[in-house]
Protein backbone atom coordinates (compact mmCIF):
# COMPACT_ATOMS: atom_id res chain seq x y z
CA UNK A 1 0.00 0.00 0.00
CA UNK A 2 1.59 3.20 -0.97
CA UNK A 3 1.37 5.35 1.43
CA UNK A 4 1.76 9.06 1.68
CA UNK A 5 4.56 11.31 4.46
CA UNK A 6 1.24 13.19 5.34
CA UNK A 7 -0.66 9.76 6.44
CA UNK A 8 2.40 8.29 8.02
CA UNK A 9 2.45 12.48 10.32
CA UNK A 10 -1.30 11.97 11.13
CA UNK A 11 -0.72 8.39 11.92
CA UNK A 12 1.88 9.02 14.51
CA UNK A 13 0.26 12.16 15.51
CA UNK A 14 -3.32 10.06 15.96
CA UNK A 15 -1.02 6.93 18.34
CA UNK A 16 0.27 10.14 20.23
CA UNK A 17 -3.04 11.51 21.21
CA UNK A 18 -4.16 8.05 22.21
CA UNK A 19 -1.31 7.50 24.25
CA UNK A 20 -1.50 11.02 26.10
CA UNK A 21 -5.15 10.36 26.58
CA UNK A 22 -4.21 6.67 28.19
CA UNK A 23 -1.64 8.34 30.13
CA UNK A 24 -3.64 11.19 31.30
CA UNK A 25 -6.48 8.67 32.27
CA UNK A 26 -3.61 6.41 34.10
CA UNK A 27 -1.55 9.53 35.62
CA UNK A 28 -2.86 9.25 39.22
CA UNK A 29 -1.23 5.68 40.65
CA UNK A 30 -4.27 3.49 41.63
CA UNK A 31 -5.25 -0.28 41.69
CA UNK A 32 -6.56 -1.13 38.54
CA UNK A 33 -9.89 -3.00 39.12
CA UNK A 34 -11.05 -5.86 36.79
CA UNK A 35 -14.21 -3.34 35.27
CA UNK A 36 -11.47 -0.57 34.30
CA UNK A 37 -9.03 -2.73 32.66
CA UNK A 38 -12.52 -4.25 30.86
CA UNK A 39 -13.58 -0.99 29.49
CA UNK A 40 -10.39 -0.14 28.40
CA UNK A 41 -9.59 -3.44 26.57
CA UNK A 42 -12.98 -3.07 24.89
CA UNK A 43 -11.84 0.22 23.90
CA UNK A 44 -8.40 -0.34 22.46
CA UNK A 45 -9.72 -3.17 20.47
CA UNK A 46 -12.42 -1.31 19.23
CA UNK A 47 -10.32 1.20 18.05
CA UNK A 48 -7.78 -1.28 16.10
CA UNK A 49 -10.93 -2.62 14.49
CA UNK A 50 -11.91 0.66 13.28
CA UNK A 51 -8.62 1.35 12.32
CA UNK A 52 -8.26 -2.23 9.97
CA UNK A 53 -12.57 -1.26 8.67
CA UNK A 54 -10.69 2.42 7.45
CA UNK A 55 -7.94 0.81 5.67
CA UNK A 56 -10.30 -1.54 3.69
CA UNK A 57 -12.38 1.59 3.10
CA UNK A 58 -9.66 4.29 1.90
CA UNK A 59 -6.98 1.50 1.12
CA UNK A 60 -7.98 -2.00 -0.07
CA UNK A 61 -9.28 -4.86 1.39
CA UNK A 62 -5.71 -6.40 1.03
CA UNK A 63 -4.08 -4.04 3.39
CA UNK A 64 -6.79 -4.37 5.94
CA UNK A 65 -6.35 -8.62 6.08
CA UNK A 66 -2.87 -8.12 6.63
CA UNK A 67 -3.51 -5.23 9.13
CA UNK A 68 -5.59 -7.95 11.29
CA UNK A 69 -3.33 -10.91 10.56
CA UNK A 70 -0.77 -8.99 12.07
CA UNK A 71 -2.88 -7.48 15.07
CA UNK A 72 -4.15 -10.76 16.13
CA UNK A 73 -0.59 -12.43 15.27
CA UNK A 74 0.91 -9.68 17.64
CA UNK A 75 -1.71 -9.45 20.26
CA UNK A 76 -1.51 -13.14 20.70
CA UNK A 77 2.52 -12.95 21.06
CA UNK A 78 1.95 -10.00 23.15
CA UNK A 79 -0.61 -12.19 25.96
CA UNK A 80 2.20 -14.72 26.04
CA UNK A 81 4.78 -12.09 27.13
CA UNK A 82 2.41 -11.12 30.17
CA UNK A 83 3.79 -14.36 32.18
CA UNK A 84 7.41 -12.52 31.88
CA UNK A 85 5.76 -9.45 32.56
CA UNK A 86 3.77 -11.67 35.83
CA UNK A 87 7.29 -12.97 36.97
CA UNK A 88 8.33 -9.34 36.51
CA UNK A 89 6.53 -7.69 38.76
CA UNK A 90 6.91 -10.14 41.46
CA UNK A 91 10.67 -10.18 41.11
CA UNK A 92 10.74 -6.51 42.27
CA UNK A 93 7.78 -6.77 44.40
CA UNK A 94 6.05 -3.30 42.51
CA UNK A 95 3.11 -2.06 44.72
CA UNK A 96 0.04 -2.99 42.93
CA UNK A 97 -0.79 0.82 42.78
CA UNK A 98 2.31 1.58 40.85
CA UNK A 99 1.99 -1.53 38.28
CA UNK A 100 0.16 0.16 36.09
CA UNK A 101 2.29 3.07 35.45
CA UNK A 102 5.02 0.68 35.26
CA UNK A 103 3.21 -1.05 32.41
CA UNK A 104 2.54 2.13 30.54
CA UNK A 105 6.01 3.33 30.12
CA UNK A 106 7.43 -0.15 29.69
CA UNK A 107 5.01 -0.02 26.99
CA UNK A 108 5.83 2.93 25.61
CA UNK A 109 9.36 2.34 25.86
CA UNK A 110 8.51 -0.92 23.96
CA UNK A 111 6.37 0.81 20.95
CA UNK A 112 9.56 2.69 20.60
CA UNK A 113 12.40 -0.12 19.96
CA UNK A 114 9.74 -1.31 17.97
CA UNK A 115 9.84 1.25 15.43
CA UNK A 116 13.51 1.03 15.29
CA UNK A 117 13.71 -2.51 14.53
CA UNK A 118 10.85 -1.97 11.88
CA UNK A 119 12.43 0.66 10.77
CA UNK A 120 15.62 -1.73 10.30
CA UNK A 121 13.69 -4.46 8.91
CA UNK A 122 12.12 -2.70 6.37
CA UNK A 123 14.89 -1.51 4.93
CA UNK A 124 16.85 -5.06 4.92
CA UNK A 125 13.87 -6.37 3.14
CA UNK A 126 14.44 -3.94 0.50
CA UNK A 127 17.34 -4.61 -0.50
CA UNK A 128 17.90 -8.12 0.48
CA UNK A 129 15.18 -10.84 -0.44
CA UNK A 130 16.98 -13.61 0.52
CA UNK A 131 16.84 -12.44 3.99
CA UNK A 132 13.10 -14.46 3.97
CA UNK A 133 14.92 -17.79 4.13
CA UNK A 134 16.75 -16.23 7.51
CA UNK A 135 13.25 -15.03 8.52
CA UNK A 136 11.24 -17.92 8.02
CA UNK A 137 14.13 -20.70 9.55
CA UNK A 138 14.33 -18.39 12.63
CA UNK A 139 10.31 -18.96 13.27
CA UNK A 140 10.69 -22.45 12.59
CA UNK A 141 12.78 -22.72 15.44
CA UNK A 142 11.35 -20.56 17.59
CA UNK A 143 8.37 -22.69 17.19
CA UNK A 144 10.03 -26.01 17.66
CA UNK A 145 12.03 -24.26 20.84
CA UNK A 146 8.07 -23.09 22.31
CA UNK A 147 7.11 -27.26 21.96
CA UNK A 148 10.25 -28.03 23.51
CA UNK A 149 9.47 -25.30 26.44
CA UNK A 150 6.03 -26.43 26.81
CA UNK A 151 6.77 -30.28 26.92
CA UNK A 152 8.89 -29.60 29.70
CA UNK A 153 7.85 -30.51 33.23
CA UNK A 154 10.00 -27.59 34.59
CA UNK A 155 8.11 -24.80 34.99
CA UNK A 156 9.61 -20.88 34.69
CA UNK A 157 8.72 -19.42 38.18
CA UNK A 158 11.47 -16.53 38.74
CA UNK A 159 13.10 -13.75 36.34
CA UNK A 160 16.68 -13.19 36.00
CA UNK A 161 17.97 -9.03 34.57
CA UNK A 162 19.51 -9.14 31.50
CA UNK A 163 23.42 -7.92 31.18
CA UNK A 164 22.32 -4.21 29.74
CA UNK A 165 19.88 -3.87 33.09
CA UNK A 166 22.42 -5.16 35.40
CA UNK A 167 25.62 -2.84 34.25
CA UNK A 168 22.72 0.30 34.47
CA UNK A 169 21.40 -0.74 38.19
CA UNK A 170 25.58 -0.91 38.84
CA UNK A 171 26.28 2.94 37.07
CA UNK A 172 23.64 4.86 39.05
CA UNK A 173 22.90 2.72 42.04
CA UNK A 174 19.21 1.54 43.51
CA UNK A 175 17.96 2.79 46.14
CA UNK A 176 16.29 0.09 48.40
CA UNK A 177 12.73 0.88 48.19
CA UNK A 178 10.21 2.44 46.35
CA UNK A 179 9.44 6.50 46.37
CA UNK A 180 5.91 6.64 44.90
CA UNK A 181 6.36 7.51 41.42
CA UNK A 182 10.11 8.89 41.39
CA UNK A 183 12.22 7.81 39.15
CA UNK A 184 15.66 9.13 40.56
CA UNK A 185 16.23 10.63 44.21
CA UNK A 186 19.12 12.04 46.00
CA UNK A 187 21.13 9.92 48.34
CA UNK A 188 24.18 11.06 49.95
CA UNK A 189 24.84 13.94 47.10
CA UNK A 190 24.82 11.30 44.33
CA UNK A 191 21.63 10.34 41.82
CA UNK A 192 20.31 7.26 42.12
CA UNK A 193 17.65 4.89 40.26
CA UNK A 194 14.36 3.99 41.94
CA UNK A 195 13.16 0.49 42.01
CA UNK A 196 10.27 1.93 39.77
CA UNK A 197 12.93 2.97 37.47
CA UNK A 198 14.58 -0.47 37.02
CA UNK A 199 11.26 -2.80 36.63
CA UNK A 200 10.42 -0.06 33.71
CA UNK A 201 13.78 -0.55 32.26
CA UNK A 202 13.47 -4.34 32.73
CA UNK A 203 9.81 -4.23 30.87
CA UNK A 204 11.18 -2.18 28.34
CA UNK A 205 14.76 -3.77 27.23
CA UNK A 206 12.82 -7.59 27.90
CA UNK A 207 11.00 -6.28 24.60
CA UNK A 208 14.15 -6.86 22.64
CA UNK A 209 14.28 -10.51 23.12
CA UNK A 210 10.25 -10.22 22.63
CA UNK A 211 10.56 -8.45 19.05
CA UNK A 212 12.96 -11.45 17.95
CA UNK A 213 9.76 -13.60 17.61
CA UNK A 214 6.85 -10.88 16.52
CA UNK A 215 8.69 -8.69 14.02
CA UNK A 216 10.11 -11.36 11.47
CA UNK A 217 6.69 -12.78 12.25
CA UNK A 218 4.97 -10.08 11.22
CA UNK A 219 7.05 -9.46 7.91
CA UNK A 220 5.96 -13.00 7.00
CA UNK A 221 2.34 -11.78 6.75
CA UNK A 222 3.03 -8.13 5.26
CA UNK A 223 6.19 -6.06 3.79
CA UNK A 224 4.29 -2.88 4.12
CA UNK A 225 6.03 -1.16 7.11
CA UNK A 226 2.80 0.96 7.78
CA UNK A 227 0.68 -1.94 8.44
CA UNK A 228 3.90 -3.66 10.62
CA UNK A 229 4.10 -0.69 12.50
CA UNK A 230 0.50 0.01 13.32
CA UNK A 231 -0.38 -3.83 14.02
CA UNK A 232 2.62 -3.54 16.34
CA UNK A 233 0.98 -0.20 18.20
CA UNK A 234 -2.82 -1.48 18.80
CA UNK A 235 -1.09 -4.43 19.74
CA UNK A 236 1.09 -3.29 22.21
CA UNK A 237 -1.43 -0.13 23.64
CA UNK A 238 -3.83 -1.96 24.95
CA UNK A 239 -1.36 -4.54 26.46
CA UNK A 240 -1.35 -2.90 29.99
CA UNK A 241 -5.28 -3.23 30.26
CA UNK A 242 -5.09 -7.14 29.35
CA UNK A 243 -2.67 -7.40 32.10
CA UNK A 244 -4.79 -6.54 34.96
CA UNK A 245 -8.28 -8.32 32.89
CA UNK A 246 -6.60 -11.64 32.20
CA UNK A 247 -3.72 -11.51 35.00
CA UNK A 248 -5.29 -14.67 36.96
CA UNK A 249 -6.34 -15.71 33.47
CA UNK A 250 -2.53 -16.41 32.32
CA UNK A 251 -2.24 -19.98 34.43
CA UNK A 252 -5.20 -21.46 32.76
CA UNK A 253 -3.98 -20.98 29.08
CA UNK A 254 -1.88 -24.13 29.48
CA UNK A 255 -1.56 -24.60 25.91
CA UNK A 256 -0.84 -20.96 24.49
CA UNK A 257 2.37 -22.30 23.71
CA UNK A 258 1.58 -24.80 21.71
CA UNK A 259 -0.40 -22.53 19.67
CA UNK A 260 1.69 -19.79 19.35
CA UNK A 261 4.26 -22.91 17.87
CA UNK A 262 2.09 -23.70 15.44
CA UNK A 263 1.45 -19.99 14.34
CA UNK A 264 5.21 -19.19 14.49
CA UNK A 265 5.54 -22.57 12.49
CA UNK A 266 2.98 -21.48 9.96
CA UNK A 267 4.26 -18.23 8.76
CA UNK A 268 7.62 -19.53 9.06
CA UNK A 269 6.59 -21.92 6.24
CA UNK A 270 4.40 -19.03 4.72
CA UNK A 271 8.31 -16.78 4.60
CA UNK A 272 10.02 -19.64 3.26
CA UNK A 273 7.75 -20.62 0.07
CA UNK A 274 7.64 -16.31 -0.24
CA UNK A 275 11.14 -16.21 -0.91
CA UNK A 276 11.53 -19.67 -3.27
CA UNK A 277 9.00 -17.55 -4.79
CA UNK A 278 10.69 -14.35 -5.33
CA UNK A 279 13.55 -16.54 -6.86
CA UNK A 280 11.34 -18.05 -9.29
CA UNK A 281 11.28 -21.39 -8.28
CA UNK A 282 6.90 -22.14 -9.15
CA UNK A 283 5.58 -23.08 -5.56
CA UNK A 284 2.30 -22.19 -3.76
CA UNK A 285 2.06 -18.97 -1.83
CA UNK A 286 -0.10 -18.80 1.53
CA UNK A 287 -3.25 -15.96 0.93
CA UNK A 288 -3.79 -13.38 3.81
CA UNK A 289 -7.64 -14.55 4.08
CA UNK A 290 -6.05 -18.46 4.52
CA UNK A 291 -3.99 -17.05 6.87
CA UNK A 292 -6.42 -15.38 8.84
CA UNK A 293 -8.27 -18.13 9.20
CA UNK A 294 -5.00 -20.34 10.46
CA UNK A 295 -4.11 -17.57 13.08
CA UNK A 296 -7.62 -17.12 14.47
CA UNK A 297 -8.52 -21.15 14.12
CA UNK A 298 -5.73 -22.34 16.26
CA UNK A 299 -6.11 -19.74 18.82
CA UNK A 300 -9.39 -20.36 19.54
CA UNK A 301 -8.77 -24.40 19.46
CA UNK A 302 -5.97 -23.57 22.09
CA UNK A 303 -8.20 -21.19 24.58
CA UNK A 304 -10.93 -23.96 24.70
CA UNK A 305 -8.70 -26.79 25.04
CA UNK A 306 -6.52 -24.96 27.56
CA UNK A 307 -9.47 -24.11 29.93
CA UNK A 308 -11.10 -27.34 29.55
CA UNK A 309 -7.24 -29.00 30.65
CA UNK A 310 -7.40 -26.57 33.36
CA UNK A 311 -10.65 -27.19 34.22
CA UNK A 312 -9.94 -30.74 35.26
CA UNK A 313 -6.28 -29.92 36.78
CA UNK A 314 -8.42 -28.19 39.17
CA UNK A 315 -10.95 -30.87 39.55
CA UNK A 316 -7.92 -33.10 40.37
CA UNK A 317 -6.64 -31.24 42.89
CA UNK A 318 -9.53 -30.72 44.85
CA UNK A 319 -10.43 -34.09 44.74
CA UNK A 320 -7.19 -35.33 45.38
CA UNK A 321 -7.04 -32.40 48.45
CA UNK A 322 -10.26 -34.07 49.78
CA UNK A 323 -8.82 -37.49 49.58
CA UNK A 324 -6.08 -36.02 52.08
CA UNK A 325 -8.56 -34.36 54.45
CA UNK A 326 -10.18 -37.80 54.48
CA UNK A 327 -6.94 -39.96 55.23
CA UNK A 328 -6.43 -37.14 57.68
CA UNK A 329 -9.33 -37.20 59.37
CA UNK A 330 -9.65 -40.81 59.70
CA UNK A 331 -5.93 -41.37 61.05
CA UNK A 332 -7.13 -38.95 63.83
CA UNK A 333 -9.93 -40.91 64.58
CA UNK A 334 -7.85 -43.66 64.91
CA UNK A 335 -5.21 -42.23 67.26
CA UNK A 336 -7.85 -40.95 69.08
CA UNK A 337 -9.34 -44.35 69.53
CA UNK A 338 -5.96 -45.68 70.40
CA UNK A 339 -5.71 -43.08 73.07
CA UNK A 340 -8.61 -44.22 74.98
CA UNK A 341 -8.11 -47.97 74.55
Amino acid sequence: MDVSTTTWVLTILGLSALIAVDFFIGRKPHDVSIKEAGIWTIVWIVLAVLFGIGLAVWGTSQASGEFFAGFITEKSLSVDNLFVFVLIMAKFSVPSHLQQRVLLIGVLIALVLRGIFIAAGAAIIASFSWVFYIFGAFLIYTAWKLIQEARSDEEEDDWDENRLLKSVEKKFGVADQYHGTKLFIQKNGKRIMTPLMVVMLAIGTTDILFALDSIPAIFGLTQDPYIVFTANAFALMGLRQLYFLIGGLLKKLVHLSYGLSVILGFIGVKLILHALHESGVDVPEISIPFSLSVICGVLIITTITSLIASKKQAEREAAEAAAKGGDEGADGSKDKDSVEA
